[in-house]
This record gives structure tokens, sequence and C-alpha cells, in this order.
């Protein structure tokens, strides 16, 4: 009889098996609607063109930007400092990282909906029946204890509705990671071209106290001059307008050069120390040579085109989770546990209860909110090409526009040098001139005021030469920072002054 019994119950186990084989097979497979990704082509040349505008050759070999990092590229140490002090104090990049992880906990929701919420749950209920209602005649007193374990409302994902969300909160938390890579790249490009402009300004007001101290002795040979009758009024005013010309200048200088410094302390994120320095700025100690390379290495090298990317990719998931909704929707609900009517007996004797209910539902009449919805999604995903687009197209023409700087701006170095020294030469000559009597002093007063504004004009082209280094090397994504995140887990983040690769 026992033998008979377990042959019996071997058919039953098997069923239930086979079923509970097949339930996994179908979640493991459901299916994704999701149209499939493919990169919208460059709407770029495949070169970067020159100062020309002639498309170059030979990028094929340069390395990537993203492969030099900026301790590498900036070889200034007090550079060095300030930018590292930017990377752990800036307030734009803290907020970038805040929203990073954020997303990462959207991320955590959508990728826990995809498992069934099991929950415990005990209740207790006592109620009075009136005699009159009773159907006994008399009133009745009921209890009911209830301890059990419940499986909340679970969808089956056949068709990739919830995976399909998920996939796109994953992406979502990408390309916030890359657009907090994209901050970081903005504030290394701020802070070494505030620091650079108070270099410039540094050098500029050391040559206009080394002017001002020149003239202002001027003005008092001048004025022994004229009290001995050896000069005229009109030389002496000369001199004087132009040593309090000046003085005014260089307290213009010294303002602007307060406005940067603070400027550079909001960067930074803290009180800054860089005292004025009476020296000339080596342009050649302050950051690397940088090649320009391909265009196409910044698909993955420039931030904001790695988050634009990340953002149609969320784009053609939130249309498979859209098409998804055209599909019946399964959910199940279910809980196993224990009931009573009496405390002693609520875990002995047949006090077993269960429940199980499947549902199935789809929206049969709408007024067409399915179809708007999956339109939705398509114009955002048509918006998110776009906007791809643009980010290569805006990242294009700042490497071109930097190459062109870089070059021109070198060219025009060499010719104010050249000035400056042809300057230089005509004050001196027309000083000997006027003291030899043979032109008036009106041509010393001009010719210094042109080497003045020449020897100005030069530190200013110098630091634009620097500061289109600086331009090329964040137009081209480099940082050596790039695609340094994982994909999140459900453990807590860390919080930090950089998002942290989960394990």
């Amino acid at each position: 009889m026992i033998d008979r019994q377990k042959h019996l119950r071997r058919p039953v186990l098997a069923a239930r098996q086979m079923s509970l084989a097949v339930l996994i097979a179908l979640l493991a497979g459901c299916v994704s609607l999701a149209p499939p990704f493919e990169r919208p082509p460059m709407p770029v040349p495949a070169t970067f063109p020159d100062a020309h505008g002639n498309p170059t050759t030979g990028g094929e070999n340069a390395p990537g930007a993203a492969a030099v990092g900026w301790q590498d590229y900036f070889i200034d140490p007090t550079l060095q400092r300030l930018i590292g002090e930017a990377l752990e104090y800036n307030r734009d990049l803290r907020l970038a990282i805040q929203r990073v992880e954020e997303a990462r906990a959207m991320y955590g929701i959508r990728r826990a909906d995809q498992f069934p919420t099991i929950g415990m749950e005990a209740d207790l209920a006592r109620a009075r029946v009136p005699a009159d209602l009773s159907g006994v005649g008399r009133a009745v007193t009921a209890n009911q204890f209830q301890v059990g374990v419940g499986l909340a409302s679970w969808e089956l994902d056949f068709w990739g509705r919830v995976a399909n969300l998920k996939e796109a909160a994953l992406q979502n938390y990408l390309a916030s990671d890359a657009a907090r890579q994209a901050v970081t790249l903005t504030v290394i490009e701020q802070v070494a071209n505030n620091y650079l402009n108070l270099r410039e300004l540094d050098e500029r007001i050391m040559l206009m106290n080394e002017t001002i101290a020149s003239r202002e002795k001027s003005y008092r040979i001048f004025k022994h001059r004229y009290e001995v009758g050896s000069t005229s009024r009109l030389d002496l005013k000369q001199v004087e307008t132009l040593w309090r010309q000046a003085v005014a200048l260089g307290t213009q200088l010294q303002q602007e050069r307060a406005t940067r410094l603070n400027a550079l302390q909001v960067l930074v994120g803290k009180p800054v120390d860089l005292p004025h320095e009476d020296i000339r700025l080596n342009d050649n100690a302050v950051m690397a040579d940088l090649p320009a390379g391909l265009p196409s290495d910044l698909l993955v090298n420039r931030p904001d085109i790695v988050s634009a990317e990340y953002q149609l990719r969320a784009a053609n998931a939130n249309i498979g989770a859209a098409r998804a909704e055209f599909f019946p929707k399964i959910t199940l609900t279910g809980s196993f546990g224990t009931a009573s009517t009496q405390l002693d007996n609520l875990f002995t004797g047949p006090s077993r209860a269960w429940s199980f209910g499947p549902s199935v539902s789809l929206p049969i009449f709408d007024m067409g909110r399915r179809e708007a919805n999956l339109d939705v999604t398509k114009a955002q995903r048509d918006q998110a090409v776009t906007s791809y687009e643009l980010a290569v197209q805006s990242a294009f023409r700042d490497v071109a526009d930097a190459i062109a700087a870089r070059q021109w701006l070198a060219e025009q170095v060499d010719a104010l040098r050249a000035t400056e020294e042809a300057q230089a030469e005509r004050a001196r000559l027309a000083q000997m001139r006027y003291d030899h009597g043979a032109s008036p002093f009106l041509e010393v007063l001009d010719a210094q005021r042109d080497l003045l504004a020449a020897q100005q004009q030069l530190v200013e082209t110098r630091r634009a030469l620097l500061s289109s280094r600086v331009s090329l090397f964040s137009a081209l994504g480099g940082g050596g920072f790039t695609n340094d995140v994982a994909t999140p887990t459900l453990t807590p983040a860390t919080p930090a002054s950089g998002v942290q690769n989960p394990s």
C-alpha cells in the first residue's frame, strides 16, 4: 500500500517540477521589444582641419588624449596643487557626484522590480456579531489569528517591460557619471585658465611697476629741469601725464587680479594662497604638448559625447518598455501561513492556510494612451539622436578652434615679440633725439605709450596661447578618468570625492 502511494506521487511531483522548470524558462527567456541600438554616423569629417581649414593626416598613430592624465599634462606644481584641491572641494563637482548617486539609487529601484517582494505579516481580528444578526439567536464574539509569509504583486516580465525600465535606469546612471566626468574636465579647464590669467596679470603688473618707477624717475628729473629753467612746463606736464596714466593702469590691473583670485577661490572651493610674483611666466613649464588625434577618438574620450550616447541607449530601452504595454501584464500574488480562531492552536493542528492568485490584465480601450506613450518615447529617442549629433559637432568645433588658435596665436606671439623689440628701439631713439634737441618730447611720449601697449599685448597673447592648449586638452576629452565606472550593484555607495566603482 505504501509503495503504491509513492508510485502515485511520482507523476504529481514530476508534473510540479516540470511546471516550475517551464516557469523559470519563461522568466529567463523574456522578450525585449526595444529596437537594436545603432550608434549614429559621425556628422563631421573624418579628420580635423589644420589652421588653414585643410584636412590633416597622420592622426591615426597619435595617442588618445584620455590616456594623458591631467597630472602629466599640467606640469606646473602650483597649478597641479590648485587642480587637486578643486577636484576635492569644488561645489559644482560635488553636486554632479550627488546626481550620480541619485541615478545609482534609481537603478537599484528598477533592478529590484525584477524580483518578487516577500514579506511577513501577523493579523489579529476580534469581532462581535449581535444576536439578531448572528443566526443562532445570541450574540457571537469571534477571534481570528493569522501569521504568514506573502508574495506581493509580482509581474512576470514576459515582454521585457521591467527589464527595459531597468536598462534605461542603468544607462541614465552611466550618463550621469559621464556628465560628472564632463564637469570634472570643465573644472580642470577653468582652474587652469584662471591660474594662467593670474600669472598673466602678475607679469603685466610687474611690467607696469617697472614702467611706473621709470616714469616717476623721469618726472623727478623733468621737475628739477623745470625748476632750473632748462625745460618747459609743457614737457613737465607731458611727463607727469605719462606717469599718472601708468599709475592708473596699474591700479586697474590690481583690481582685475583681485577679481580673478576671487573667481579662482570659488572654483577651488576654499581660500587660495597665491600671492603676486614678480617673475615672468615660463611658457614651457606650464603644460606638455598634445596631438589632436582623430575625430573618432572623441566618441570614447569626450565625457559629454559618452553621456549623450548613454542617454540614447536609455531612450531605446524606454521604447521597449512602451511597446510591452500593448501585451498582457501577468502578475502573481500569494501567501502561506497559519490561521486559527484560538491563539493556542495557531501553530498546531490543521491551521495551515494559503492563497495563490495569478492575474492577467490588458486594457482594451484607453483612448490611444498606449499609442501616445509609444510616440512620446520615439520622439524622445529622436531628440536623443539629435543631441548626440550636436554633441559630436560641438566637440569637433571645439577641437578645430583650439587647433587653429594654437597655431595662429603662436604666430602672433612671434610677431609681437618682434614688435616689442622694434618699439623698444624706437623709444630709445626718440629719447636720444629729444635729449639732443632734434625732436619734441611728444615723440618720446608716443613711443613710450606704444612700447607699453606692445609689452602688455605680448603678455596677453602668450597667455592666450597657453589657454588654447588648455582648451585643446579639454576639447579632446583629456584627463585620464573617462569610462571609470562599473555597473552598479544593490550595495550602498560610499560618499566620497568621486564615484566609487562598486564590486
